[in-house]
């Protein structure tokens, strides 16, 4: 009993600690920018302490489009403690100093920021000119295992600071370059000089000036130059190099949550979504109970193949947050994507309940598609009209383009066309004029899909004809499509892969494809898979495209949309295709029979 009364607090596991900038008392202002030096050099010093993860002033400052810009020459005490906290630290730590008789001295306080509780109060002293000796003085009573900073040499951190605190470009870049000068190893004022260039568009003088800093080789400490090669890979848009320095800056510093974030968001960008899941545990155990971490982190795990885990840390987020109806909406997404549709439409149906409107009735949409997708039209059709009801888009004049696209996914395509006929006619010549031209545009894309190229360029003369600003560039891009010898290639090349797949020019198609499958900024597209699978099966790669097949793709937000028909119900024809390739004939008839039902005017062979 005793015991139990005198408990401590339990320590995080992990201790995430700011040092913000510190406060100069002296009457001389000269010395101001010894504040941000103290700062720099502690955080840098305490990067690669064990069970430490250090934010980093860039990292707090990068906060500043949401809680608001402050100057950064302002003592860290008022200016940075609310981004350290927005960064997640539980451990902030602030200071002053002053220069009286030829002596620096520094007094440093580290606070629990939950409980405003002080924990330490720290002093160093050095000569006047020593800011760096008095600041390491301190990272080191922090921690023995402090390392140590990029520099000694006074002039070179002095500069370096100075033009990291802003002003005008060209004068930080003449300080950067003081620094270089100064110190020829120190990194950060490399990929200072650098961020000047890249943000004056001479993208080739940055990349000269990280060049230079590699070429030093061995002479710049590990963590710096993968820093140093991080920015040089991401001006060259170098994917494969920006996480290869990500990987080695994690071994550096290991402790680093921002770095292991960058990781894993970039891995999951890249579709490998094993190494995103184990970077997202380390971020995921410094954050435990981090709502987007849990979220996101859901996702690596059921696009990894578990979904046991992706359930879990989805339930996790639901009982942090049991009023969030996204938690519920991520639940379906996992659920879907792993084939389970049942569970889909429940969870889907469950965040309805919470928020019906949220995202325009995404989630009765996401139901109903997951209803379409198990073979079960009628229910599909109930939930789609739930969802029309409740959004309250019955009596919306634009409701019948909706259901026109509705009809076509679920393989009532002579209603869909009909539909989508008369809504243009109606349209056309009132206040929804632009949307009649976006409709023809659609009925021309249902028409290549078919194979009818006579009606497809009927549509299309139509669109343009009654196009305004915002439908014309989606009538001009359906008048590209139907071209079968086109002289320009668009500057999206995603349209040139969908004229590719449209005019059957399967292996070319599939190395478009692949390029836009393989760029991380196209990570989101749920049709890219497909299509390249597509691509891929045309050319007799089936086993090639299984791994593309393997997941359902997450219905779009806002609806149907307008290349939607390219990938989907394709997807079952194509997984026909592929286990019958693959000798699995029960897989082959069961996506058969769910592509039938939903195009029974084509064939899944």
């Amino acid at each position: 009993m005793f015991t139990a009364c005198s408990r401590q607090p339990v320590k995080p596991a992990l201790t995430r600690l700011a040092v913000l900038r510190f406060e100069n008392l002296s009457p001389d202002s000269s010395a101001d920018w010894m504040g941000r030096a103290f700062s720099e050099v502690i955080s840098a010093e305490l990067s690669s302490v064990p069970g430490m993860s250090v934010i980093s002033s860039s990292q707090m400052h990068a906060l500043e489009r949401q809680t608001g810009v402050r100057p950064v020459s302002a003592p860290g005490i008022s200016s940075e403690r609310s981004l350290a906290i927005f960064q997640g630290a539980n451990r902030v730590a602030y200071g002053d100093y002053y220069v009286r008789g030829g002596r620096l001295q520094a007094q440093l306080t580290i606070e629990d920021p939950a409980t405003g509780r002080m924990e330490r109060v720290l002093t160093a002293e050095a000569p006047a000119g020593d800011v760096y000796g008095a600041a390491s003085n301190l990272a080191h009573q922090i921690s023995s295992a402090a390392g140590k900073y990029g520099t000694t040499n006074e002039a070179a951190v002095q500069a370096y600071i100075t033009a990291s605190e802003g002003g005008a470009d060209d004068a930080n870049a003449e300080n950067a370059a003081r620094a270089i000068a100064a110190d020829p190893n120190f990194g950060p004022a490399y990929r200072l000089l650098a961020g000047v260039k890249a943000r004056q568009k001479d993208t080739a003088g940055a990349l000269a000036v990280l060049d230079e800093a590699i070429a030093r080789g061995g002479a710049i400490p590990p963590a710096e130059r993968a820093r140093i090669e991080l920015e040089a890979a991401t001006l060259r848009n170098d994917q494969s190099g920006r996480r290869q320095a990500l990987l080695d800056l994690t071994k550096a510093e290991p402790q680093d949550i921002g770095v292991w974030r960058s990781l894993a968001e970039l891995s999951y960008a890249m579709r490998d979504y094993p190494h995103a899941v184990t970077a997202y545990e380390k971020v995921l155990a410094a954050e435990p109970d981090s709502p987007p971490v849990l979220n996101v982190i859901g996702y690596a795990y059921a696009y990894s193949g578990n979904l046991d885990a992706a359930v879990a840390a989805l339930k996790k987020y639901r009982q942090l947050l049991p009023k969030d109806p996204n938690a519920l909406d991520s639940l379906g997404d996992v659920y879907l994507i792993s084939g389970h549709l049942a569970e889909a439409a429940q969870a889907y149906l469950q965040a309805a309940q919470l928020s019906p409107t949220l995202q325009g009735g995404s989630d009765l949409f996401k139901a109903a598609m997951a209803r379409l997708m198990s073979g079960d039209i009628p229910a599909a059709d109930a939930l789609e009209k739930q969802c029309e009801e409740t959004t309250g888009r019955a009596n919306d004049p634009a409701t019948p383009y909706r259901q026109a696209e509705w009809a076509w996914l679920t393989g009532r395509r002579k209603q869909a066309v009909e539909r989508l006929t008369a809504f243009a006619q109606n349209a056309q010549n009132g206040p929804m004029k632009e949307l009649a031209s976006r409709a023809y545009s659609e009925l021309a894309l249902w028409s290549l899909l078919e194979n009818d190229r006579t009606h497809a360029a009927d549509f299309v003369s139509k669109a343009l004809q009654v196009a305004g600003p915002a439908s014309a560039p989606t009538a001009f891009l359906m008048r590209y499509l139907l071209d079968p010898a086109p002289r320009e290639t668009p500057a999206n090349r995603q349209f040139l892969a969908y004229w590719l797949l449209l005019n059957k020019q399967f292996p070319q198609a599939a190395t478009e494809l692949q390029r836009l499958y393989d760029n991380p900024a196209s990570s989101s597209d749920e049709a890219l898979p497909i299509l390249l699978a597509w691509a891929r099966v045309e050319t007799g790669h089936e086993n090639e495209a299984a791994d593309l097949l393997r997941f359902n793709p997450v219905p779009p937000l806002t609806g149907p949309g307008l290349f939607t028909p390219l990938y989907f119900p394709r997807l079952y024809q194509l997984r026909a295709k592929v286990a019958e390739k693959q000798n699995r004939p029960q897989d082959a008839q069961a996506a058969r029979e769910i592509f039938q039902k939903l195009s029974p005017t084509a064939t899944a062979n």
